[in-house]
């Protein structure tokens, strides 16, 4: 056994051989066994030249001898020699079974040649992203020397997933696409789109166009509003299939609805009072009456037109969470009858935590996302009004229960704990970028602890999460970004960026709290396919960067 390569996440089996290694350029060809593959060999191709600008090219081969077949990336389909590695525990975002969608595979690197193999082309993909990323750290003049390793691996949990808030800043398709590829380089196969809130509707409903032409025009604070048409759908949907990630839509109910109210007034709540609107608050009160009918029309007419815009998705996810000023009994007889027209439509519910205080059957998921104790909420006394103040106590009160709920009812968790895998929280670490310490003064929700990179991976997501006594209570990993303080791409990219493979790290590589200098060590050299790529990225002093020019893409 030798140390692990710069790979994140972590492989589960490494064998290296330090006598020889493989020279991977533009002269190499990338050699197909089966036409199944054809595609995937191409997506490594385009990656690879936009990591690195080696441009490799792709041969189809029937299997029989050719001059792909010295010096020569092969891939094929195949599950020799990955016995030892199991399979991911959890669920799928799209519903397939953990036989059906192996993504277990090998990676194979010696002087005659790279051969990389799993059972299915998604399998073949991951590896493929190992390679991707040894090539990236190996990079130097149009070629990458590469030391002789033998890897196998699978990842840990079948759902590792990113929430990306589109509703407090719209951002646009390109946007979108750059996240999923941030997504694919970290083998994450999830992207949760949070289309709706407050302060914006962010999907078209051909039935209910108020929603786009009067719920989607603004956003916080002055910046643009926006939504993404059936045809954007459409294509980020194929854009995310072609790097294996799945987008999980969630439309938020029955609360952060003034977007909706916006669009529907008849829909709003009847009553005004001290417990629908609180002057000075800076979230809306106000929810879905689950007693009127017309608001059972509204909810099956926006399931009917989104659920078939998300034709991979096995999951549909409701929301459920801060339904601030609605009674207990209102909230779960909601979320329940949401639950039931999901599955009325052949799809599956997701709700965050608070939706557990309805009865849910067992195929429900329930994202855990509060991880603080009732009273840290004293920590804000002074800091936001008191109506506010009572509000998000009373809810960290009852959320205490909301996890040993969920488990009693058979419910697997989606693990994303505010305190380690929320993104909007502000930088722990200082930069080594002047201009980016500037920024970081803004960035993030002021109410939230700083988080350092570090915090983000010395954890584990079964051992650290209160209740959770066992690994299959546990669909997988999700980490959220929300938008409140980002003013545009360059926010959102420099939250995500380095946090985002401590993410990655969580979701695939074997149980326990991550090692801090190995995973600094790996983490150091893909700033330079950031670098490369555009992507903005917070320059944290905590880790050494291999490439770090001062002053790049920060926005002030």
């Amino acid at each position: 056994m030798t140390t692990a390569p710069q790979i994140i996440p972590a492989p589960a089996v490494v064998d290296g051989d330090p006598s020889g290694g493989f020279t991977f350029a533009a002269s190499t060809p990338i050699v197909v066994e089966s036409p199944a593959l054809a595609a995937v060999a191409r997506r490594f191709a385009a990656d690879v030249a936009a990591d690195t600008g080696i441009e490799a090219s792709v041969i189809e081969s029937a299997g029989a001898a050719d001059p792909g077949d010295a010096l020569a990336v092969r891939i094929l389909l195949g599950d020799t020699g990955l016995e030892g590695v199991a399979l991911a525990g959890g669920v799928r975002a799209d519903g397939a079974s953990a036989e059906a969608a192996d993504e277990r595979h090998g990676v194979d690197v010696s002087p005659e040649r790279v051969l990389v193999w799993g059972p299915t082309p998604e399998a073949v993909h991951r590896g493929l992203t190992s390679l991707r990323q040894l090539v990236a750290a190996a990079a130097s003049g149009g070629a990458a020397e590469l030391s002789a390793v033998r890897l196998l691996d699978g990842p840990r949990f079948a759902w590792r997933s990113l929430t990306l808030d589109t509703a407090r800043t719209f951002h646009d398709v390109e946007s979108v696409e750059r996240v999923l590829d941030m997504l694919s380089l970290y083998k994450l196969n999830v992207l949760h789109l949070h289309l709706t809130d407050d302060q914006g509707w962010r999907i078209e409903v051909p039935s209910r166009p108020a929603l786009t032409e009067v719920g989607a025009t603004g956003a916080v604070g002055e910046r643009p509003g926006g939504y993404f048409s059936v045809d954007d759908i459409a294509g980020l949907v194929a854009y995310a299939a072609d790097r294996f990630v799945t987008l999980v839509p969630e439309i938020d109910m029955p609360g952060h609805a003034a977007a909706i109210f916006a669009s529907y007034p008849e829909l709003a709540p009847r009553l005004a009072g001290p417990d629908l609107a609180i002057e000075g608050l800076p979230v809306a009160i106000g929810t879905l009456d689950p007693a009127r009918p017309e608001v059972w029309r509204f909810v099956e007419d926006v399931l009917d037109a989104v659920i078939p815009q998300f034709p991979q998705s096995a999951y549909l996810h409701i929301g459920g969470d801060e339904a601030f000023g609605m009674d207990e009994a209102d909230h779960a007889a909601f979320v329940a009858r949401a639950v039931e027209l999901v599955r009325e439509r052949g799809r599956k519910a997701v709700g965050w935590q608070e939706a557990a205080r309805a009865d849910l059957g067992d195929d429900v998921l329930v994202q855990h996302w509060i991880d603080t104790p009732p009273q840290a909420v004293e920590v804000l006394r002074g800091r936001v009004p008191e109506p506010l103040l009572e509000v998000l106590g009373a809810n960290l009160r009852a959320a205490v229960t909301d996890v040993p709920r969920a488990l009693a009812q058979r419910n697997r968790l989606i693990v994303s704990p505010t305190q380690r895998l929320y993104f909007d929280s502000p930088f722990g670490d200082a930069s080594t970028d002047p201009a980016q310490n500037a920024v970081r003064a803004r960035l993030g929700m002021p109410f939230y602890p700083p988080q350092s990179v570090r915090r983000g991976v010395e954890w584990d997501p079964v051992a650290d999460v209160a209740h959770v006594t066992d690994e299959d209570q546990v669909a997988g990993v999700e980490g959220a970004v929300w938008c409140e303080t980002v003013t545009g791409r360059d926010d959102l990219e420099l939250l995500l960026l380095p946090r985002l493979p401590g993410l990655a790290e969580k979701g695939w590589a074997t149980a326990g709290a991550t090692d801090w200098d190995d995973y600094r060590a790996r983490l150091a050299p893909q700033s330079a396919v950031w670098s490369r790529r555009g992507w903005n990225w917070y320059r944290a002093d905590s880790v050494e960067w291999e490439s770090s020019p001062v002053g790049a893409h920060a926005s002030a």
